[in-house]
């Protein structure tokens, strides 16, 4: 389906939600989810469930393209427009704080929601302005996947991770030493987020000031540009995002592959991967007794439309859906990771994932969430095309961090959310 199909096919899903909502004794919610494939069909079953035990409700779903950047452009469209429904709304974690700030989304302080039982991270990913304004469904993360008949032990630093990376592409044990999303998506900003955390560094700082210029940030993108200089990574990872990687590390040809846990499943197919049974995932690691490993926190958040009519039922179908026992369903049946701490040591959750739950604990527990910030989209368009001027040899990295950074404070000035006095401060090219 194309953009203007899926708009238009919306649009009419939407002109009978009144007509449902007359339903006579039901209180009647919308809820817009992917329409294909298993995760519908899940989904489904969970919402029957729901309404089973809550018969005053009913539910309707409605289909949403899964393209995020396109369901992104229909909620803010029918957000600005103040319609009452859908009542619960599906949010990229980099979405929460965006919408918080525009009023779209209702706090869930007054529901008393049990913040504490989920991962820290994801919290911090959902709060804006000290208040929470969803709950995480499920924990993505980036990983780090290795060949174990290649490499048994995950690299224990980045320059070591670089040098095996390198010596087995050399030697032709692999074609690629390496694979990672290096296309201009939001995906390159994912994987520089791992090597800036492993270099001690951020984008934005605690107290919301642009510091992608500093000298952890320069070494951290120094270090992702020499990855392909040297030939450790195939200069083609500049086109590829998540599935050309996955192929690549599927089909044998790659010792190392950083991507996202939907992978591992696919992996572990023995009638179609070559590497099936013969690969496992870790952090990505330091790189300097500073920084630390990381993971980049991904994942989809619930939400509630602030000019819902039904905001409690709309909270109820949010705590149903992001209870243990339908997290661990979500596990079983997609392989998603729960945002729920307390799960990992489940035996249920053992049988159901592809990956060790320790190891997936211990990758969780050092996720890092890109900038809460309404204006993340923005920002993060900036530094992709910086990120990728650089790595694709066009500006040293020193400079295009300085030249993304500055712009990145001029859009957070023009929005009042950075003091003018601080547009211009010491960059790392000034001293280099």
């Amino acid at each position: 389906m194309d953009r203007r199909a899926a708009f238009a096919a919306f649009g009419l899903t939407l002109l009978s939600a009144a007509c449902e909502r007359a339903e006579e004794g039901k209180i009647v919610l919308t809820f817009p989810a992917s329409a294909v494939g298993m995760e519908a069909e899940l989904l489904s079953r969970q919402l029957e469930r729901f309404m089973e035990e809550h018969p005053d409700i009913r539910v309707v779903q409605r289909p949403t393209p899964d393209a995020a950047d396109q369901r992104h452009q229909l909620y803010v469209q029918w957000l600005n427009a103040r319609a009452p429904d859908p009542d619960i709304l599906q949010l990229d974690v980099i979405w929460a704080a965006e919408f918080a700030a525009a009023g779209w989304i209702l706090p869930l302080d007054r529901f008393g929601p049990p913040a504490d039982s989920f991962f820290p991270q994801t919290v911090r990913a959902d709060t804006w302005n000290g208040r929470l304004y969803a709950l995480p469904w499920f924990v993505d993360v980036g990983m780090l996947y290795r060949r174990v008949d290649l490499v048994p032990e995950p690299p224990p630093t980045l320059d070591r991770l670089i040098d095996v990376a390198l010596h087995l592409a050399e030697s032709k044990a692999v074609s690629y030493g390496m694979v990672f999303q290096g296309a201009r998506y939001e995906g390159l900003v994912t994987v520089f987020l791992e090597f800036l955390t492993a270099f001690g560094g951020q984008i934005l700082d605690d107290s919301g000031r642009v510091v992608v210029d500093s000298e952890p940030a320069v070494r951290a993108l120094a270090a992702m540009k020499e990855t392909i200089e040297s030939g450790a990574a195939p200069r083609a990872v500049l086109t590829w995002q998540e599935e050309p990687v996955r192929f690549a590390f599927q089909n044998g040809e790659a010792a190392f592959m950083r991507n996202w846990p939907y992978a591992a499943p696919l992996l572990g197919d023995t009638g179609v991967s070559r590497v099936a049974r013969r690969f496992a995932v870790s952090l990505f690691p330091r790189a300097v007794p500073e920084g630390r490993p990381a993971a980049a926190l991904g994942g989809s958040q619930l939400a509630i439309n602030a000019r819902t009519e039904h905001p409690e039922a709309a909270y109820a179908l949010i705590r149903y859906l992001t209870a243990d026992r339908q997290m661990l369903e979500r596990a079983e049946v997609l392989g998603q990771f729960p945002a729920r701490p307390a799960l990992y040591g489940d035996p249920r959750l053992a049988a159901a994932l592809a990956v060790d739950p320790a190891e997936a604990l211990q990758i969780v527990r050092h996720a890092v969430p890109r900038p809460v910030t309404p204006l993340y989209t923005e920002l993060s368009q900036i530094l992709q095309a910086s990120l990728h001027r650089s790595l694709s040899g066009q500006q040293e990295p020193a400079r295009a961090l300085a030249e993304a950074a500055a712009e990145m404070r001029r859009v957070l000035v023009r929005a009042g959310l950075y003091a003018a006095e601080s547009i211009h401060r010491p960059q790392a090219h000034d001293r280099l």
